[in-house]
């Protein structure tokens, strides 16, 4: 299946090869071709070249060449179809297909991209002209959006009616369902899909619409955030927010930057790293990297820096394995937002991206950062973290560069320490590992926790609290099961569609671990972070002395709940409080 042949060479004669290259790089007239810098490598003196007459390009440097369609394949990485597609397009040729079906599904596809393009032009004039966008405006205006990112952008303001988009459009109910724009009413008649909403349009890697991202008012109805639903051309496991803009810096600097939410492109823009995307509500998948590593081969995660460490170790080697990537960290402070640190401290977050560590090297620093490296005991606690996380790196030279690293910091023999990450002493588990097919084999505490909860939740609802768990949709599941006072069908029942699957998929997962155990090493990981926090914060303190009391208090207590410290109930009580009023102290 494919475009037929004589279709391929009308768009092949009509696009102008010039016009289409100049939008990536300047040229100038040389005689009777065009010169410039290539734009698939980076270099300083001119050494591509454009035929006008003939439709062909070639670079002296790195040798790329070939039509117009070869430079649109390579330069948006699409396959030969797509790239006839794009300019067909763009030079007003209609495309016939050797498979009449595909014809038809293009043409539908077509109709949703035309109608999300008005929708995206119909909201942004709201924003910027409608008198009900006035609250958009002035909370796009506080978090230091100006007219310019607004338009920039393209961000809009979904008003809070029922139906004014519908009405707007001229397009068919089915084609506004079909595009994620609206939604049928209980009458039967169309909805709009969004309300009330400030609405970030995204669009696919060649700049078309797919959807859009939703975010409520302060004070607005929840969720905060809303996305598209899924459509033919929207999947939010392979959709990437800033990925039409970010591409070409990314090609530049062979890396992209990737972070949490719409903001925080717009934010690590501002500051000039504008090769930034953002997972739409969602997790980096397998998908997202397979798509980015096109361009970059380098992946720069810039999550909470809790988030980041925490992110499952087989998963990202896999990646790196399998897409031939490197997984770095940007080191933001603890509970920084890329959007306000671009505000308050733009240097700050350009440095985290330049200053960003291999995956597990950021994780073996924040190990050893937060260990208490002053007693024998702490240094042996430390190693054992540390060695704990290196044996999940497939590479034997790899783990023994860090090894190294551990031995030096711990003031241990590196002989030692390899000798115990041979026979597996730093590999401590949870539980023990059982062949069921059920189970998740990117277990946490947290899900540990949660599992027990739902089980045994007399027992084990009583030990926990939200401020152990740093991710929010597993507060969300045990906010769920205390409300409903530990009754998993009251809470599946009440629960939002996304905690409601949580919780059956819980249900239905078997764990041997123990109650106690678990707590333990929830507090472990939330005391870390804290002292982590409060070591951050010291260092730009007038008066360290305060910061000082606090960290020696929170060591011991750390100390107090390592796995082969003795059981002390009133300890982990104390800890957990402690915890628990520094959260509300910081709200």
């Amino acid at each position: 299946m494919g475009i037929v042949d004589e279709d391929v060479v009308r768009v092949r004669e009509a696009a102008d090869i010039v016009q289409v290259i100049s939008a990536h790089t300047q040229l100038k007239r040389v005689g009777r071709s065009w010169s410039g810098l290539c734009p698939f490598h980076g270099e300083k003196s001119p050494s591509f070249s454009v035929n006008q007459e003939k439709g062909v390009f070639y670079c002296f440097g790195c040798q790329a060449k070939g039509d117009v369609i070869t430079f649109v394949r390579d330069i948006d990485h699409l396959d030969f179809q797509g790239a006839v597609e794009q300019l067909a397009a763009k030079f007003g040729i209609v495309v016939h297909y050797t498979d009449r079906n595909e014809g038809e599904r293009r043409e539908a596809r077509s109709k949703l991209r035309d109608a999300l393009d008005a929708a995206v032009d119909w909201y942004h004039q709201r924003l910027l002209t409608a008198p009900d966008a006035g609250a958009a405006r002035r909370y796009l205006r506080d978090r230091g959006f100006d007219g310019d990112t607004v338009r920039r952008y393209r961000i809009g303001w979904a008003p809070d009616d029922w139906d004014q988009l519908v009405k707007a459009l001229p397009f068919p109910p089915k084609v506004l369902r079909d595009a994620g724009l609206g939604r049928e009413s209980k009458r039967g008649g169309t909805n709009d899909f969004f309300r009330a909403r400030v609405l970030f349009p995204i669009f696919d890697p060649q700049g078309d619409p797919v959807g859009f991202g939703g975010r409520m008012l302060p004070g607005g109805r929840p969720p905060k955030y809303q996305n598209t639903p899924e459509t033919a051309l929207y999947r939010k496991s392979k959709v990437l927010y800033g990925l039409n803009w970010a591409k070409d810096e990314a090609v530049r600097t062979n890396e992209f930057v990737i972070c949490e939410g719409y903001t925080d492109v717009v934010g690590f823009a501002t500051v000039g790293v504008e090769r930034a995307v953002a997972t739409c509500g969602t997790a980096l998948t397998d998908e997202h990297v397979r798509t980015l590593q096109r361009w970059a081969p380098r992946l720069v995660l810039a999550f909470d820096p809790d988030a980041a460490g925490q992110a499952a170790a087989d998963r990202v080697y896999e990646w790196e394995r399998k897409h031939e990537v490197e997984v770095a960290v940007a080191a933001l402070p603890p509970g920084a937002d890329p959007a306000d640190l671009a505000r308050s401290d733009p240097d700050a977050l350009r440095r985290a991206v330049t200053d960003a560590q291999p995956f597990l090297g950021f994780r073996i620093d924040r190990i050893l950062a937060a260990a208490h490296l002053g007693t024998p005991e702490g240094r042996g606690r430390a190693a054992e973290a540390a060695l704990a996380a290196i044996a999940e790196h497939p590479s034997d030279f790899v783990r023994d560069q860090y090894l190294m690293v551990v031995a030096d910091r711990c003031q241990i023999e590196p002989d030692r320490l390899r000798s115990s990450l041979r026979s597996g002493g730093a590999r401590p588990r949870v539980r023990a590992e059982r062949p069921d097919a059920r189970r998740n084999r990117h277990d946490t505490p947290e899900t540990e926790a949660l599992r027990l909860a739902v089980t045994q939740p007399d027992e084990v609802l009583p030990l926990l609290h939200e401020v152990l768990f740093d991710d929010e949709r597993h507060r969300a599941v045990l906010r769920a099961l205390v409300a409903a006072g530990g009754d998993l069908h009251v809470a599946t029942e009440a629960a939002d569609p996304i905690v409601a699957e949580q919780l059956a998929r819980l249900a239905v997962e078997d764990t041997d671990a123990e109650p106690r155990d678990v707590r333990r090493l929830l507090l472990r990981d939330r005391a870390l972070a804290a002292l982590a926090d409060l070591e951050r914060r010291s260092r730009g303190a007038t008066d360290i002395e305060p910061y000082a009391r606090t960290m020696g208090w929170l060591k011991t207590r750390i100390e107090a709940v390592s796995p082969d410290a003795p059981s002390s109930d009133p300890l982990e009580d104390e800890l957990l409080d402690w915890l628990a009023q520094r959260v509300e102290d910081d709200r």
